[in-house]
């Protein structure tokens, strides 16, 4: 529309100027004067037209390079980021790299301060009433019946030849059987396969002096175990037992504190337990130990429970999350481990308190059933799930499997 109205007012003082021209200088002249008007009204036009389309289109070209200059800046900056980011990823995996490196060092020198110990406890028994106990059989026979000196050498030759398992029992939600939780048990291999168990070489070790070497022997591998756990995002925690022994070492137990508080980065996937008869005598010493623990963050657990005349409390104060009770006390122990309610309301008690129960010892469909009853939540036993040697073959195992335990139909019997 614009274009017309101009072109109209070129048209009119085109012929408004040859009607004057012709009026006073006659035809030819206005006729010609009108026609030079018109063709320099013509490119007149045409030059007002490209000088704004050149700068129509100048400043597009400016717009496109402030575009392109951000956008530079934006890639730069981007570009920096990312090198920052992968500096930092490099530096962590290096970190990460480096403090695994360091733990398994520390596991061996451990093994190897372990295996000494127990060596120079087995020199100061007579040489040859050891060789005689060997003669007697296999180490399975001789193992329980002998005495501590062959049980120094088998733990020794075990240590030496790295023959130390590690075993993962399952710890799963009720009713739907889901795993939420590891407990992490020790174990020694003797030379023919036999599985030495806590009970028998705590009996040999606590008197040595040798649990606190012993626990940082589980620890170290807990700390490995989870680490491989969580590289797989599993959201699973490991139960790690703590002896009493080891609790009340004046020496190793603050080492092993300021070691945790190196890791405290591990505290939401390692629960601390200590059976409930150490936790009694563990005095003031011990209950502030504890209770720093807990500050860095970690959980602590309660198993061995044979009372629950319990300050529960308390319990909470210095750091208890969870307390595994024997499914046996809950179906049928109540009144001999002295508690004050009846199961069904123990887990109320218990939540109270912020404390979580976990039955433990759940062999049979039948109890499973009760403890459904009983409003428990989580629960551990051979039943839901045996304890697993931890080796590179099961570990994958465990991280490809689902996460629940199989469901046995519990079938009522006649």
């Amino acid at each position: 529309m614009t274009r017309v109205l101009i072109a109209a007012t070129y048209l009119l003082l085109c012929a408004t100027i040859g009607t004057a021209v012709f009026l006073f200088a006659g035809a030819a002249t206005g006729i010609l004067t009108g026609t030079v008007l018109s063709l320099c009204c013509i490119q007149l036009d045409s030059a007002i037209r490209r000088r704004r389309e050149t700068r129509i289109t100048e400043n597009e070209i400016a717009g496109l390079k402030r575009v392109s200059f951000h956008f530079e800046q934006a890639l730069d900056e981007t570009r920096t980021k990312m090198e920052e980011m992968n500096k930092a990823l490099e530096a962590k995996s290096n970190a990460q790299s480096r403090k695994i490196v360091a733990e398994l060092q520390v596991l061996e020198s451990l093994m190897r301060d372990f295996a000494s110990k127990v060596a120079n406890s087995a020199k100061a028994q007579p040489a040859e009433e050891m060789v005689e106990r060997r003669q007697t059989g296999s180490v399975k026979a001789y193992l329980e019946p002998l005495g501590e000196a062959d049980l120094l050498e088998t733990i020794r030759a075990s240590l030496e030849q790295n023959r130390v398992d590690l075993y993962l029992q399952p710890i799963v939600s009720l009713p739907q059987r889901k795993l939420r939780f590891y407990e992490a048990l020790s174990r020694l291999r003797a030379e023919d396969g036999s599985v030495i168990m806590p009970a028998q070489y705590i009996k040999v070790a606590a008197p040595a002096g040798l649990m606190s070497v012993v626990d940082n022997l589980l620890l170290f591998r807990c700390v490995q175990i989870v680490r491989r756990l969580t590289q797989k995002q599993r959201d699973i925690g490991v139960f790690c037992n703590i002896s009493g022994d080891t609790l009340a070492d004046a020496e190793f137990f603050p080492q092993f504190l300021e070691f945790m508080h190196h890791h405290r980065d591990l505290a939401t996937q390692i629960v601390f337990e200590f059976a409930q008869t150490d936790v009694l005598k563990a005095g003031q010493q011990g209950e502030s130990n504890l209770a720093y623990l807990s500050s860095l963050g970690f959980a602590l657990s309660m198993d061995h429970v044979t009372s629950l005349a319990l300050d529960f409390a308390k319990l909470k104060k210095l750091g208890f999350r969870h307390i595994k009770v024997n499914a046996h006390t809950l179906t049928d122990g109540m009144s001999t481990a002295n508690a004050a309610v009846a199961a069904e309301d123990l887990k109320k008690l218990l939540e109270r308190h912020g404390l979580n129960l976990i039955a433990e010892r759940v062999e049979d469909e039948r109890t499973v059933v009760q403890l459904l009853d009983f409003g428990v939540d989580f629960a551990q036993g051979y039943l839901l799930g045996e304890p697993r040697a931890v080796r590179d073959d099961s570990l994958k195992a465990m991280e490809k499997e689902p996460a629940t335990a199989p469901i046995i139909p519990f079938r009522k019997t006649a």
